[in-house]
């Protein structure tokens, strides 16, 4: 029994390794795939402004060309008379307006009746002018007496020198009184209640104060009319204190009036007020124009101003600038048939179609050259 046991152990601890390496082969081994990270996905662009097309040939581009541009500074302005060139129509003597020649917007001539105004200041004128007469007609007579007495010894020439000194003063009365009646518009010969107002200078009624049968107080009240000379007139601008260093003095502008878009005109800033609005920051600038006969007073005008150094911008044919929610935007290829919308800052219109990008793109960028066709295909 104990022989049998023992070679039974020896049997089994031979077998053992043996044993224990076909467990170890019957193991199942690890699997790679299962270790990796899993496949990537690929994510929607979220970016609103980028787009794919199935087509994308049918979408020429066209490249940005380069355009050396003279910076600008527009704003805005309003058309008023030159107040150097604007004169009151004053009447000298206060009454009532009985008849009225001309009226509000009238182009009249200088010398031309405007209106006529009955007053009591040329009474009491002309009575003055008769007392003058009076009074230097006796200073005369008593000159000549005073003369003859002298001449024969019978007054001392003291009382000569007196005559004389009164003659004189009774002239100049006179020459006042008849000044008076001129001024007032009156022919001493043929004295009137009816004061004629005329016309100083030749030009537009710009402002009328009376009526028919309206007083009239002379200097002391409102002038019944204003005639302003519109030959050349002010646009007045408005230009915020961030934009001063770009205007000067004598510096020239051109001038596009609402009304009148296609008709250009030139002028010259003559005057820069150094009064700032503090409320909307802007200083008021003046511009002199030469008036061709379109400018009215009170009308809109944009003036541009253009700076000294040239700088270099983009250029692309307007069909490429797409408006859209009051923005400009183009398109660039972004390779695989996609297509970015990106927002620019255009310029002005040039010659050839053309049109001036201020930034957003340079010059040498690829665009598309049809951008609303491309907007349409991409909303579809």
């Amino acid at each position: 029994m104990n022989s049998r046991f023992l070679d039974l152990i020896r049997r089994t601890m031979v077998c053992l390794p043996f044993s224990l390496l076909l467990f170890g082969c019957g193991e199942t081994k690890p699997n790679p795939k299962a270790e990796a990270p899993p496949p990537a996905t690929v994510e929607p662009d979220l970016d609103a402004n980028n787009f794919k097309v199935d087509h994308p040939e049918l979408f020429p581009l066209v490249k940005a060309t380069e355009y050396q541009a003279v910076p600008t500074l527009d704003v805005t302005g309003v058309v008023q008379p030159d107040i150097a060139r604007s004169v009151p129509v004053i009447s000298l003597a206060a009454g009532r307006v009985v008849e009225i020649k001309a009226r509000l917007g009238d182009v009249v001539k200088k010398g031309q009746l405007l209106l006529k105004v009955q007053s009591n200041d040329v009474s009491g004128a002309y009575q003055l002018y008769r007392k003058a007469v009076n009074d230097e007609r006796l200073a005369q007579v008593q000159l000549e007496r005073a003369q003859l007495l002298y001449d024969k010894g019978a007054v001392a020439k003291s009382a000569l020198e007196q005559a004389e000194n009164a003659e004189e003063d009774a002239k100049a009365g006179l020459d006042a009184a008849s000044e008076q009646l001129r001024l007032l518009g009156i022919d001493r010969n043929h004295p009137s209640g009816i004061v004629d107002v005329t016309a100083p200078i030749s030009g537009i009624i710009t402002d009328q104060q009376i009526t028919n049968a309206s007083g009239v107080q002379g200097l002391s009240g409102p002038n019944p009319f204003t005639i302003s000379d519109l030959s050349y007139v002010w646009i007045v601008c408005d230009v915020y204190e961030n934009d001063l260093d770009a205007v000067h003095v004598g510096q020239l502008a051109d001038i596009h009036l609402n009304a009148y878009p296609d008709k250009p005109l030139k002028g010259r800033i003559d005057n820069i007020l150094p009064i700032l609005d503090p409320n909307v920051r802007t200083t008021k600038v003046r511009i002199e124009v030469p008036n061709p006969g379109i400018m009215s007073v009170g009308m809109f005008a944009t003036a541009t101003f253009f700076g000294k150094q040239a700088h270099t911008v983009a250029a692309v044919p307007s069909a490429a600038i797409l408006h859209l929610h009051d923005r400009e935007w183009v398109y660039i290829p972004i390779g695989a048939g996609h297509f970015r919308r990106l927002e620019v800052v255009t310029g002005n219109m040039l010659p050839g179609n053309m049109h001036e990008v201020v930034s957003g793109i340079k010059p040498g960028d690829q665009v598309v050259s049809s951008a609303l066709v491309l907007q349409n295909t991409v909303e579809q």
